[in-house]
This record gives C-alpha cells, structure tokens and sequence, in this order.
C-alpha cells in the first residue's frame, strides 16, 4: 500500500485528463469508464461532473490508490445493489474538493462481487471513515471484507439472525416471519 496522501494536490487537474489517465492505467476497464455532467440551476448548465468506474475486484485497490496519487480521496458512502448473480458495490468519492467552485471532481467505483464468493479487500487502512459503510453493507448483503477489524452490527438488533441479509433478494433476504412491525 502506498503511503498515505497527506495534502491536497495543488495542481487541478481537468476531468477528462484524470479519466484519460485512468484509462491508460486500466485498459482492461476502458470501457466501462464514463463522465458524466450533472446539470441544473436557472441556465440549466453543468454543476458538477462524476467519473463512473466499474473495475475488477483484484484491481480495486489499485483503483484507490491511483485516486490517492490524483489527489485526497474524500469518501462519501458505498451503496449496493443485489443483480442476481453477484452484489454491486458502489464506492462514491470526490477529489479536488478544495480546488474551487465547479471543479470537485466526483468519483464512482463500481465492483460486483460474486456471491458464490462474497469477499472484498476492506478500505478501512487507507480510509479509516469507511468502517461504518463496511460494516452496514457486510450486514446488510452478506459481503465481508478482508481486513475490516470491526466486524460487528451496526444497525440489526444484537439477535439477529445474520443468516438473513436485509437488502438482499434471493434465499437469504428475509422472509415474511422475519419481518415485525415497529409501530
């Protein structure tokens, strides 16, 4: 792992070069790299950009850490997704945060984790914030990840059966029985 960026890039650096950059560096995932501009205000203009990624699970960490040479790397939160075959995983981070209005550069790491192997290498010695995310998503969907020292509940009560994953929608989401009323 690489050392931990200790201050912001004073250099900006434009969005298509960063996903130029990105793209010479994952040619496996040039593909599924996209830029998209989210637009709004009275002149309907764009107010900000995003990077989607989706990357292969033994290149995400490389991923990371190329985002961390570009510059800090702010977590937001990792949302998921139950497509059948796999879970979905969608890390959402922005770069250039302190570059000025107009410039943060949001950043979008999609993974799909197979469910037949539901494992992913844990952020948390790179971006200590992302525990509770880790953890929300190993309880919720099933996925565990390598390295994530706390590994406990965070929002199911403490007998919960963690046999059944909530968000999930197959054989391990829960049953109808499962589920009682909190009014």
């Amino acid at each position: 792992m690489k050392q931990r960026c200790a201050e912001y890039t004073e250099e900006y650096v434009s969005p298509d070069k960063v996903l130029s950059l990105l793209r010479r560096k994952f040619r496996k995932s040039a593909d599924s790299m996209e830029l998209r501009d989210y637009k709004g205000g009275a002149g309907n203009e764009t107010a900000y950009q995003c990077l989607w990624v989706q990357v292969e699970r033994q290149r995400f960490l490389d991923l990371v850490d190329e985002l961390r040479e570009i510059d800090f790397l702010h977590f937001h939160i990792t949302s998921g997704d139950d497509i059948g075959a796999a879970v979905q995983l969608n890390y959402h981070f922005s770069i250039f945060c302190c570059a000025g209005r107009g410039k943060r550069l949001g950043v979008t790491v999609t993974v799909d984790v197979p469910k037949d192997d539901l494992v992913m290498p844990s952020l948390w010695s790179r971006i200590p914030g992302i525990e509770y995310s880790e953890r929300e998503i190993r309880e919720m969907f099933g996925v565990d990840f390598d390295g994530l020292p706390n590994k406990a509940l965070v929002f199911l009560p403490e007998d919960w059966n963690e046999d059944i994953k909530p968000w999930r929608r197959d054989e391990t989401g829960p049953r109808p029985e499962d589920i009682r009323e909190l009014s």
